[in-house]
């Protein structure tokens, strides 16, 4: 992890994994956009719309790793990104549905990760905060961007895919000897409490009241309870 804030010189791609990878962003339901925020009269994503809507991300991303969601404003992402303004409004009708937009990224990336290096516990809980701590190293590298992305999240009124993915993913990572497929409704609740549990712990490290060691601590303990059902993966 790295505490010092980072100067970033050009738009980078925030990531909570530290690699690179091919991404999509989650997808944001927002009036008047389709599915990624797209505007929705071809139904059909081009290239060079895909490159665009990717440039306006990284430009977001990079202006609130520096002053948060504060320096996120609309103008400044459509010059920093190259486009118009009304072209950006047009992807992204308001700032919090780019905020989204910059959090399904950082989801994808994790994802992306989590298929290239499967985590290697045969204990569901092991593999469920192998994800977490993956995914928390990833944002504390960028402290103001990790801040300003959990804070909006946690206030905003844009339905935001955040949360269910993440659950999503540890389902599937925790219920490797099942199938993901084959988990229950109560074992989806439960990775949702789990995820919800890190993002507290997260916000609580932004504010100087957490060690990295302590969010570890406190996550395997929950994932332990909450995870206690899950069955472990099949012996090599």
């Amino acid at each position: 992890m790295r505490t010092p804030h980072t100067t970033i010189e050009a738009p980078v791609t925030p990531r909570l994994t530290g690699t690179s990878a091919p991404s999509t962003a989650g997808s944001v339901t927002s009036k008047g956009a389709g599915v990624h925020g797209e505007p929705s009269s071809t139904g059909v994503r081009t290239r060079s719309q895909h490159q665009r809507r990717k440039r306006i991300i990284q430009a977001a991303a990079a202006l609130a790793s520096r002053g948060g969601v504060e320096a996120m404003q609309m103008r400044t992402v459509a010059e920093r990104a190259g486009v118009a303004l009304g072209t950006l409004y047009r992807y992204f009708p308001s700032k919090m549905d780019l905020v989204v937009a910059v959090v399904g990224e950082e989801i994808d990336l994790l994802e992306s990760s989590i298929e290239r290096r499967p985590p290697s516990a045969s204990a569901p809980a092991g593999r469920a905060v192998d994800v977490l701590m993956r995914a928390t190293r990833g944002l504390m590298r960028e402290p103001e961007l990790a801040d300003a992305l959990i804070r909006s999240l946690i206030m905003t009124e844009v339905e935001t895919p955040f949360g269910e993915r993440m659950a999503g993913l540890l389902v599937r990572v925790a219920g490797e000897g099942a199938g993901a497929d084959g988990a229950t409704e109560e074992q989806v609740a439960l990775a949702g409490s789990l995820a919800s549990v890190w993002v507290h712990e997260l916000l609580e490290m932004l504010r100087g009241r957490r060690t990295y060691d302590q969010i570890q601590w406190r996550i395997e303990i929950a994932a332990v309870r909450l995870f206690a059902d899950f069955p472990a993966a099949p012996s090599a």
